[in-house]
């Protein structure tokens, strides 16, 4: 439909923009709205009117019941269709307890990581977190840190169960170094080079 750049003629083609959608056969029931609700299509305005009572009253109502049946079954069909395609890639969500340890996906905290120098580099999760609180089963509470400044409610597809690390793996975190309000880290030697 035509707007002006005002758009200020939004309302003289309303009526006809309802119409064009109450007469288009939609892609998941096959048939247009006016028919599924009213049993046939609409009036175009220069077909003659019928005079005098109705005799297929019967007919009408046996056509809007058939009608109503195939859409119906349509409907059935695209919903089974979209639940497919939407729950291929989705699978069962781990069961957390209180007190287990997670791991928070770094993909959405970007605003937080402005300060790293490039974003390949950085470490794809943070943590290991707490469980302070089991929302639902697509929500849990974390006890962060005060420096992430995130909601502590998080959807389970942004953690992960936290692994401990491997027997003579280094387990303590060397001591950071605060300069000019960055937290950075001492070298000892560079092993190698490009």
């Amino acid at each position: 439909m035509f707007i002006d750049h005002r758009q200020e003629q939004w309302l003289e083609w309303l009526g006809t923009t309802e119409f064009a959608y109450n007469n288009k056969v939609h892609s998941s029931t096959w048939i247009s709205p006016f028919k599924a609700n009213h049993g046939q299509d609409p009036r175009m305005g220069f077909e003659g009117r019928k005079k005098g009572k109705y005799t297929g009253a019967e007919k009408f109502i046996e056509k809007m019941k058939e009608i109503q049946e195939k859409t119906k079954a349509a409907l059935g069909k695209a919903q089974e269709d979209m639940k497919k395609y939407a729950n291929r890639k989705r699978g069962e969500a781990d069961d957390y307890r209180v007190g287990d340890l997670v791991i928070l996906s770094t993909k959405d905290l970007k605003y937080q990581m402005v300060g790293r120098r490039t974003e390949k580099l950085t470490e794809r999760f943070m943590g290991p977190y707490k469980i302070k609180k089991i929302i639902s089963s697509n929500a849990v509470e974390l006890k962060l840190s005060s420096t992430i400044k995130i909601h502590l409610v998080v959807n389970v597809s942004k953690i992960h169960r936290y692994v401990g690390q491997v027997e003579g793996q280094r387990k303590e975190q060397p001591a950071s170094v605060i300069i000019k309000g960055e937290e950075e880290w001492e070298v000892k030697r560079i092993l190698n080079k490009r």
